[in-house]
């Protein structure tokens, strides 16, 4: 006669907890498809819920010279807003880019703004200073993280666009390049939609 293996009450114990585990793993799976399926967006990759609105208007303070920037101020020019700080490695990558297109658009009506986020002005200045300036830019300073707060901004850097009615219409999380800004300002200017999100890498927290 063969002996049954006994089952231990510590086995018992083991199975069920392994069972509990895979059943919840399995209703987070399937909530979260749901909540995909029903937003028609990857939980992984979503754009801000301001893509398709009018840009915030609040006023922000130049860095370099007396007065105050409005969105509102742009109205019919695509506008290109960088948020930026002179401590992210990735607003290094990408600051050439920016200037290139600057100046390479200036006389499509793009303006590009830039907007010193959770940093002091000495030190974007500085930054300035050793990286350049784009004489079709404006630098302004984000007092209290206010824009970046309308924007929802989740870190650096973190580039927005609007069309000529002041609309976003795209955003890019990560650093910036030639290709991108080239690819979105030329869709924006034949009336197409560009991609509402992209990623390009990792974003930067102070």
């Amino acid at each position: 006669m063969t002996d049954e293996p006994t089952v231990t009450s510590a086995h018992r114990q083991r199975s069920v907890g392994t069972w509990v585990a895979v059943g919840v793993g399995v209703v987070v799976i399937v909530f979260g498809a749901i909540f995909a399926s029903r937003f028609g967006l990857d939980p992984d990759l979503v754009a801000s819920p301001l893509i398709g609105e009018p840009a915030p208007a609040g006023a922000m303070p130049y860095m370099e010279s007396a007065g105050e920037l409005s969105l509102n101020d742009l109205a019919g020019d695509i506008v290109v807003i960088n948020f930026w700080a002179s401590w992210c490695p990735g607003c290094r990558l990408e600051h050439e880019a920016l200037l290139l297109a600057a100046d390479a658009y200036r006389e499509s009506a793009v303006t590009f703004v830039g907007i010193l986020h959770q940093d002091r002005v000495g030190p974007g200045i500085e930054f300035l200073d050793e990286f350049g300036r784009g004489d079709a830019y404006r630098y302004v300073s984000d007092e209290g993280s206010r824009a970046g707060i309308d924007f929802g901004v989740l870190g650096l850097p973190t580039t927005f666009f609007l069309n000529r009615s002041g609309t976003i219409v795209g955003q890019v999380n990560g650093p910036v390049n030639l290709d991108i800004l080239a690819g979105a300002i030329n869709t924006i200017l034949v009336g197409g939609d560009i991609d509402p999100l992209t990623e390009t890498g990792e974003l930067e927290n102070r």
